[in-house]
């Protein structure tokens, strides 16, 4: 009979630890801190247990060789467990810290190249929720069942800056009622020409984190790898628009709990389940993040504060960076790169730089350009406009004109973009506003030239001179501004005469011989002096 009762305890305790492994899913891994707990508690429980049944008073604890040894278990776990956090810690390993990333000095003009703003992502993950739950709403066969979750990854998709994110079931009965068919759609979101597709699948996505069983993305991989430990998971699709999920495998390479890197990865079809573990060095290019942009920003700081040591980083500080409190994302070769400012651990409003590193590779490179916080710079835009009372987004780091850039969206209390902004880098006082993004470039760009930051080529054009009766003559207004143009026997090409500068060209008319000095351009030619042959 106790045998009995034995068993059927030992069992009880065995579906009791089977459950809380199948809610909370721990690694089976040495350098899970999930794992040790499982264990602790596994062995409380025992221990618990074993008093209870034998009703046993404190002395009788302190004499029992059983109690003994699961208290001294307890004791040996626990210890080992905070030696191991101790031993793992920068504390005792700030050079190993230190190294975990390797940073290169780069070239902002060399490395960022200067591209067109179709290809700038224009909105922040805030306003494609907005964008998503429109779209949602209009979707009157889906809505009710459906909504859209809030993942919204960056990723680049066909040389456009996207986000996508995949529908999540309503609740508990719309998960009953459609899961044997799946989700059918996903969300995708340019985020340069705002164009908002809900994107329907011949099959719908059986695996994802609003699943509630096995089919549930968090214990499908789980129980695919039960000794991997998993960084956060992103929503991507591949060129072809299949979509996955993204799992990160943690690496720790400093002691049993330090240094977490990323080792592998591991691409989850996000409607069949089929998985594919990669080394990181040999993941598809196609995918944009394995490394979260918390991690590489943790990864820098080590770099930055640990260069002379622990305590240097929290007593003397000396040459001491650490990243600013926030970050965006740059398309840049097919890859996404997390950007964020660097400033001295003592600093206020002033960046000594910024970092760039790569989501898939960790490839990192340091520019040492003195400037603005990204705060400072949106502290700079609203002020432009404070009489609106817009709120500025975080910053996008731009190349223009070789000129570091913030770019910069002015939302509405609504959330909605209503204005942008450009806020040179170095010298944040310089700032252009536009109801759109092509005035407010072309501000920008005068403002940096009136401001002496760039200069006017020189014109080496050489000047040209034509005489010739007028064949044809039309007037036309560019800007405010009103020009002739003329076209003269003997010659194919179109002469531009500005009417502010030569306002005589009016007394002209078709037939008259004039000689024209120009200089040739791209389309016309630009006249210099209008003179009649007589």
């Amino acid at each position: 009979m106790k045998t009995t009762k034995k068993v059927t305890i030992a069992i009880v305790l065995v579906i009791l630890a089977g459950l809380y492994y199948y809610v909370s899913l721990p690694a089976i891994n040495i350098h899970s801190s999930d794992t040790w707990f499982f264990i602790l508690g596994f062995v409380v429980v025992i221990l618990a247990w074993y008093i209870v049944r034998k009703r046993m008073r404190p002395q009788e604890i302190r004499e029992s060789k059983t109690a003994r040894a699961l208290i001294g278990l307890l004791l040996a776990i626990g210890v080992v467990y905070v030696i191991g956090s101790i031993l793992s810690s920068p504390i005792v390993n700030a050079k190993k810290y230190q190294k975990l990333m390797t940073v290169k000095e780069g070239n902002f003009a060399d490395d960022v190249e200067e591209i067109s703003f179709d290809k700038v992502p224009l909105l922040d993950k805030d306003t494609a929720e907005i964008l998503g739950d429109r779209k949602m709403g209009s979707m009157v066969d889906m809505v009710s069942q459906f909504e859209a979750d809030d993942i919204y990854s960056q990723i680049n998709y066909k040389e456009r800056p996207v986000r996508v994110t995949p529908l999540k079931y309503a609740s508990f009965i719309k998960w009953i009622t459609n899961q044997s068919e799946g989700i059918p759609a996903y969300i995708r979101i340019d985020m340069a020409s705002q164009n908002t597709e809900l994107v329907k699948l011949e099959e719908g996505i059986k695996y994802s984190a609003s699943e509630y069983l096995n089919r549930n993305i968090y214990r499908h991989l789980r129980f695919q790898y039960p000794t991997y430990i998993f960084g956060t998971l992103s929503f991507e699709i591949d060129d072809d628009g299949v979509p996955y999920w993204i799992a990160p495998v943690k690496k720790f390479n400093i002691g049993l709990f330090g240094g977490e890197t990323v080792g592998k990865v591991v691409l989850c079809n996000a409607v069949t389940g089929e998985c594919e573990a990669y080394e990181i060095d040999e993941a598809p290019q196609w995918i944009d993040r394995a490394y979260s942009a918390d991690l590489l920003v943790d990864l820098f700081d080590y770099y930055g504060t640990l260069k002379h040591g622990f305590l240097n980083s929290v007593l003397g500080q000396r040459d001491c960076l650490r990243t600013t409190s926030g970050y965006n994302y740059l398309a840049l070769d097919d890859d996404v790169w997390m950007y964020t400012g660097v400033t001295s651990v003592n600093g206020d409003q002033s960046n000594v730089g910024f970092m760039l590193s790569n989501q898939r590779t960790m490839e990192t490179k340091y520019y040492e350009v003195e400037g603005a916080t990204e705060a400072a710079a949106m502290e700079s835009a609203e002020g432009q406009v404070q009489n609106l009372h817009y709120t500025a987004t975080f910053p996008l780091l731009l190349n223009l004109q070789d000129e570091p850039t913030y770019f910069i969206a002015l939302k509405d209390d609504a959330g909605l973009v209503k204005k942008y902004a450009l806020v040179n880098v170095q010298k944040y006082q310089i700032v252009a506003i536009g109801d759109t993004v092509s005035e407010c470039e072309e501000s920008y760009l005068k403002l940096l030239y009136t401001n002496g930051i760039k200069e006017t080529a020189e014109d080496t054009r050489e000047v040209l001179s034509i005489t010739g009766r007028i064949e044809k003559i039309a007037q036309s207004v560019i800007d405010g501004n009103s020009h002739y143009y003329l076209m003269v026997e003997g010659s194919d090409a179109i002469f531009d005469v500005p009417v502010a500068d030569y306002i005589d060209i009016i007394r002209y008319d078709a037939g008259q011989e004039i000689t024209l000095e120009y200089k040739e351009g791209d389309e016309t030619n630009i006249v210099l002096s209008v003179k009649e042959v007589k």
